[in-house]
């Protein structure tokens, strides 16, 4: 199934109605449980203070293992509930709502199942999803089960100028789109590590313009030579066995358009890493991914015009693509808590409770991102061979080599 544009309210009208189906109260706020964990992925990026920015629902209870990341937590998001086991919290609260903050990936499918278990309608959490395919098949097998929703925290995704620069894109504003290049933050986690924990959100991106892979081809090296099984270590974050600092990926994609993925350690300039850049033969498109890191009015894409491979008679103009379409002033305000802030994702979430459908960024698009970043090692072990999708083996490819 094709990915449907995202509409740009901010809230689906009857949002709670489906949460809040045979309570005596017809106002009532559904409820929100959260789940840390200080010291071991923390609340991930504001997975906690979002629901803050959506007083449509009531933050009840908070779960965190670290007492004083629980104490500053409660005092955080002004809340008197406190548990230092999940599953206690879930047990005894069973908030209609669950919020799944570590970015350690290897707590993700336990905290996951026992939110699914409680009778959780709604789960939001932060990416990646979890450690392997087998993982990400058996959570969306027990949401399927219950009818559960998930939605995974690739915000970019969301942004409002999203369906503008897809319009760029369908209507030749760049010419006959060549290939999609992307690029990791390229710090000190550059590489593998970079391409697990932040990857994923411009795999998912990707898969926005592009359609989903097909096949996929890579290299993965450590100091100039392939990865082996000798170089592997243990990743941070909880995303297992890992080694390289320095990765290349391409991926064919059903739109026949080419996507490539590069990143090498400390290679960044901070301005311009972790983003993409959409090539037409007369021009391209530019998006910079790291909204957190740039003020309000800062644009998420610009047009560049003109063909990118011919020197150009003047200086190339850069112009902004917003929601309103190319050069436009943007009409949406507060983006950034919209997009940072958690509030779209997290209201879409709501509205796919409420209608019994799939989040804009669901389980199924969570699964295919960890797929797209397995189908790389598995190429990578076979030696840079053309790895056809969907992939037979669900275990990490690292573990085989």
């Amino acid at each position: 199934m094709k990915r449907r544009s995202f509409l740009c309210s901010t809230l689906a009208a009857g949002v709670g109605a489906a949460l809040a189906k045979g309570s005596a109260a017809p106002g009532r706020r559904p409820t929100v449980g959260i789940i840390g964990h200080t010291g071991r992925g923390d609340y991930g990026h504001g997975i906690d203070t979002g629901w803050l920015n959506v007083p449509e629902t009531e933050i009840v209870a908070v779960a965190d293992a670290h007492e004083k990341g629980l104490e500053a937590a409660l005092k955080r998001l002004g809340v008197d509930r406190g548990f230092a086991d999940y599953h206690e919290m879930l047990r005894t609260v069973r908030p209609e709502l669950v919020a799944i903050g570590p970015r350690h990936i290897d707590q993700h499918h336990d905290m996951l199942m026992a939110a699914i278990r409680s009778g959780a309608k709604g789960i939001y959490m932060e990416k990646p999803f979890c450690r392997d395919l087998a993982e990400c098949d058996a959570v969306i097998a027990a949401l399927e089960e219950t009818g559960a929703k998930l939605t995974i925290s690739h915000r970019t995704g969301y942004h409002p100028a999203v369906p503008a620069i897809k319009q760029v894109m369908e209507s030749g504003g760049i010419g006959k789109v060549l290939e999609i290049r992307m690029r990791g933050k390229e710090d000190k986690r550059g590489g593998l590590q970079d391409f697990w924990v932040l990857g994923t959100h411009l795999l998912n991106l990707s898969v926005i313009f592009a359609g989903k892979p097909t096949a996929c081809q890579a290299t993965i090296l450590q100091n100039g030579l392939p990865v082996t099984k000798g170089d592997l270590t243990e990743g941070q974050e909880g995303i297992g066995p890992i080694a390289g600092d320095e990765i290349h990926v391409r991926y064919e994609t059903e739109s026949g358009i080419p996507v490539f993925y590069d990143g090498l350690r400390e290679a960044n300039v901070k301005e311009a890493s972790f983003g993409m850049q959409i090539i037409g033969n007369n021009g391209l498109i530019d998006i910079r991914c790291s909204v957190e890191d740039y003020p309000e009015s800062q644009p998420l894409a610009h047009l560049v015009p003109g063909c990118p491979h011919s020197p150009p008679q003047s200086p190339r103009e850069w112009i902004p693509i917003t929601s309103a379409g190319v050069g436009k002033p943007e009409p949406v305000s507060g983006i950034l808590k919209l997009i940072r802030g958690h509030r779209k994702p997290i209201t879409d979430l709501l509205a796919a409770v409420d209608e019994d459908r799939q989040p804009f960024c669901g389980a199924r698009d969570g699964r295919l991102a960890i797929e797209m970043v397995f189908a790389a090692f598995e190429s990578h072990r076979r030696h840079g061979a053309r790895v056809e999708f969907p992939l037979t083996e669900k275990r990490n490819p690292l573990l085989l080599l």
